[in-house]
C-alpha cells in the first residue's frame, strides 16, 4: 500500500518542492522497514526522472522566449562626430583634471573621464551620473569609462558605491572622492572658477603687478585749447670781416 502511494503521488507531483518532500517519506519509509531495497531503489529512480522533468519545464516568468534577460539589450553606443569627440577628449585630459604626480598614473582617456567625475563632485559632492553619460561627455567608450573609474578606485583615489535592485533596473553607482590631494585639487579650482581669479594661498604675498614691470603715465601732457604766443627769435651777431682796411 505504500509503495503504491507513493508511485501515485509522485507521478502527481508538480513542484520542486513536492518532490524534495516526497523523497524525505521515501527514505524514512525504507529506514521503517516499510519498504524494501529494490522498491526504494525503484521509486527513487521514479522519483528522479520526474525531478528532471519538473526542472527542464520551469521557465523564468516575464522574460520573452529566446532573451536571458527581462531588460531589453544594451545597444551598441557610438559617436556620431567622433573627430568632436577626440578634441573634447584632449582638451578635458589638458584642463587639469588631477595634480601632476596623480594625472601621471593615467592616460588622455581616463584623465577626461577624471574630470567629469571631479567636475561633478566638485558641483553636487557626489558624482551619481551612469557610465553612459560619462563616457559620453569625456568623448570615450563605456569601457574605457569603467577601467578608469576601476583604477583611480585601486589607487585609493575614489570609491564606487554600487545601488543594486532585485528584480528591477539599478541605480548608477555613486563616485566619491577620497583622495586628499584630489579634494584640494578640485576645490581651488572651483574656488578659482567662481572669483574669476587665481587664489592665493593664505600668509602668502600677493604680486602687486601681473606681467613684466608696471607702468607708469609720465609727466608730459597735451594741453587743448591753449593758443601760445610765439616768442620771437633771437637774431645773431653779424659776423665782422677779418680784415680791415
Amino acid at each position: 500500500m505504500f509503495h503504491a502511494a507513493m508511485k501515485a503521488a509522485i507521478e502527481g507531483a508538480r513542484t520542486l518542492a513536492q518532490m524534495d518532500e516526497l523523497s524525505r517519506q521515501l527514505w524514512q519509509g525504507h529506514g521503517a522497514g516499510v519498504l524494501g531495497d529494490q522498491e526504494a531503489q525503484i521509486l527513487a529512480e521514479r522519483l528522479h526522472g520526474r525531478r528532471s522533468a519538473i526542472r527542464e519545464g520551469i521557465r523564468p516568468v516575464g522574460i520573452p522566449t529566446g532573451r536571458a534577460s527581462l531588460f531589453p539589450p544594451r545597444r551598441s553606443l557610438r559617436s556620431p562626430d567622433r573627430v568632436a569627440s577626440l578634441e573634447r577628449r584632449r582638451l578635458l585630459a589638458c584642463s587639469g583634471p588631477l595634480p601632476p604626480q596623480l594625472a601621471a598614473r593615467f592616460t588622455e582617456g581616463q584623465r577626461a573621464v577624471l574630470r567629469i567625475v571631479g567636475d561633478e563632485v566638485a558641483d553636487k559632492g557626489v558624482c551619481g551620473l551612469c557610465i553612459d553619460a560619462i563616457a559620453a561627455r569625456a568623448g570615450v567608450c563605456r569601457r574605457l569609462a569603467q577601467g578608469a573609474l576601476r583604477l583611480a578606485a585601486g589607487d585609493g583615489l575614489l570609491t564606487i558605491e554600487e545601488r543594486r535592485h532585485e528584480g528591477r533596473k539599478n541605480s548608477p553607482n555613486l563616485v566619491r572622492i577620497i583622495s586628499r590631494e584630489w579634494q584640494a585639487w578640485v576645490h581651488r579650482g572651483g574656488a578659482q572658477k567662481r572669483s574669476g581669479f587665481p587664489v592665493v594661498a593664505e600668509g602668502s604675498s600677493q604680486p602687486k603687478a601681473l606681467g613684466c614691470k608696471a607702468f607708469r603715465p609720465t609727466d608730459k601732457g597735451i594741453t587743448l585749447g591753449t593758443n601760445l604766443t610765439p616768442e620771437p627769435s633771437k637774431k645773431l651777431p653779424e659776423r665782422q670781416s677779418l680784415a680791415h682796411r
